[in-house]
């Protein structure tokens, strides 16, 4: 690896039971809001990836949304 990619703050991909520990949520319930387009995921073959910042984001707005 080249010494300017390791000098790169590149965010790790995620998979769902990071997400539903991240959370505190189930894996149904991940799943739903993924299908509802609510929560920013990837697929990558069978399985989804998630970036923890897109996550976040996206429970920072819906709260921001319902206030």
């Amino acid at each position: 690896m080249s010494k300017a990619y390791k000098e790169m703050k590149v965010e790790k991909w995620v998979g769902i039971e990071d997400v539903m520990e991240h959370l505190g949520l189930s894996r149904w319930t991940i799943l739903t809001w993924i299908k509802e387009g609510k929560l920013p995921a990837y697929r990558v073959g069978k399985k989804y990836v998630f970036k923890l910042s897109e996550v976040d984001e996206y429970i920072r707005t819906d709260i921001d949304k319902k206030n």
